[in-house]
């Protein structure tokens, strides 16, 4: 059956739009693993799951339910099927997508990416869950939901630039190949786009282990405008772009629009706030300010990446970074020495066992870098460096490894250079949050200037 050519209602009455889209397979089947068990019906339907969503975008100018009377049909007619056994899966246009029953209650969770008037109910999410992670696990594939602002690019526009930026205008790279550019002036949108180094490279090499959405809290406008700067050939997001509009909170992304299992996502972003349903699944990531707007939006007093002319090193930027990391998740969630039961692990363990391993054997001591009035162990620093693997205490003592402050001059600081102990800034524990690895305390020396 061709999506271009047949339509929903000129089939026989008992097709409904889920067997239009899931009769694709039989013309994809190819794209499926080379050792597949096509005698095996649930497998079959997997891969159909992950068509669907493919198919469907072509559905919006060529399935016209509403009004329709084609060979017959009428809408009238349809609402008379035999709708009573049907669990009504989803819906397109309010109209269910198995026996064409009108809903108009706003049933199901919107899937506004995969096709504009997309509901999908829960049992429905469930199930192509279930069959997407099973073709996807089965390549050895796992999801990884991106951010766009600050994470993979920094945009501004046209009239922040200043004048210390203003030579950038002739700069920016032509659009007839976009895949070799990554400073972009887009008029339509009045935006200035620059992408963070090293990020071609790590969507190409990214793609080879997972499944990959952007998710952003910009309007879909934009959002598209990105993903075709990120991915001008289509090969790596397709349909996976989601924006504001298709989160279920306010002010919050969440997983529930994310066809994936939770278990098997990972996330890249530079704000933790969004993500307070998923902080388990979460790698955040050093901003990237290039604009000297980014850097006035988040209060730096600071020249921007534009205003110094520099920009971030490709060799061992951020990307580059949370690329090795994202190759020893993947390398250690398919460890063979496990078995191949890969549905019953979970890469939340996996993540938290690697950053665990960061700070292991440190045992951490805070001065003056909390308030007093402050519960200590609710403080950011304290919970990242329990979750690098650290130790945190209150009072110095023998067994204590470092003393981390702004201050030399704190009692606890002058403890730790008697002792022969470490004292280092509090910037010691973000880089090794964000470059995943314990870096050399001489790096990050603290400055002699308050006492206690």
């Amino acid at each position: 059956m061709s999506v271009a050519t047949d339509s929903l209602v000129s089939s026989s009455s008992s097709d409904d739009f889920a067997a239009l889209l899931d009769a694709e397979l039989d013309s994809d089947s190819s794209d499926g693993s080379p050792d597949q068990d096509c005698s095996d019906d649930e497998d079959n339907n997997a891969e159909g799951a992950r068509i669907k969503r493919r198919k469907v975008l072509e559905m919006d100018t060529r399935v016209e339910v509403q009004g329709s009377n084609s060979n017959g049909f009428t809408e009238k007619a349809i609402e008379e099927a035999t709708t009573d056994s049907c669990t009504h899966p989803g819906f397109l246009r309010d109209m269910c997508i198995c026996c064409g029953k009108r809903m108009d209650d706003g049933a199901g969770v919107a899937f506004g990416y995969i096709h504009k008037d997309l509901r999908l109910g829960s049992d429905e999410v469930s199930r192509l869950r279930d069959a997407d992670v099973r073709t996807l696990l089965r390549n050895k594939k796992l999801y990884l939901v991106l951010d766009l602002d600050h994470t993979l690019l920094n945009s501004t526009r046209l009239e922040d630039i200043n004048s210390e930026e203003d030579y950038l205008k002739s700069q920016t790279d032509s659009f007839e190949d976009i895949s070799k550019g990554s400073l972009f002036r887009l008029d339509k949108i009045r935006m200035m786009t620059k992408l963070r180094p090293y990020v071609r490279t790590f969507l190409q090499e990214a793609s080879n282990m997972f499944e990959m959405y952007i998710y952003t809290m910009g309007e879909r406008a934009y959002a598209i405008e990105m993903a075709k700067l990120l991915d001008p050939g289509n090969v790596y997001f397709n349909s996976r772009v989601i924006s504001k509009a298709d989160c279920t909170r306010r002010h919050q992304k969440g997983l529930d629009v994310v066809l994936g299992k939770d278990s098997a996502v990972l996330i890249l972003d530079d704000t933790e706030a969004v993500w307070q349903r998923h902080k388990d699944n979460l790698i955040l990531m050093e901003r990237y300010h290039y604009f000297s707007s980014s850097c006035r939006q988040f209060g730096f007093n600071c020249k921007s990446l534009s205003e110094l002319k520099g920009d971030e090193n490709e060799a061992d930027g951020a990307l580059a970074t949370v690329l090795g990391v994202l190759k020893k998740i993947h390398s250690n969630f398919f460890n063979p020495e496990h078995g191949d039961d890969f549905a019953a692990r979970d890469v939340r363990q996996v993540l938290r066992k690697i950053r665990n391993e960061i700070l292991r054997g440190c045992k951490i001591v805070f001065s003056r870098v909390f308030s007093t009035e402050s519960q200590a162990e609710n403080h950011h620093l304290w919970k990242m460096a329990e979750q690098l693997g650290a130790t945190c205490a209150v009072e110095v003592d023998s067994s204590v490894t470092h003393v981390v402050s702004e201050y030399a001059g704190t009692e606890k600081s002058r403890w730790a250079v008697q002792n022969g102990n470490f004292l280092v800034h509090p910037k010691w524990l973000e880089a090794a949050n964000y470059l995943w690895s314990k870096k050399p305390e001489q790096q990050f020396p603290v400055e002699l200037t308050k006492s206690k």
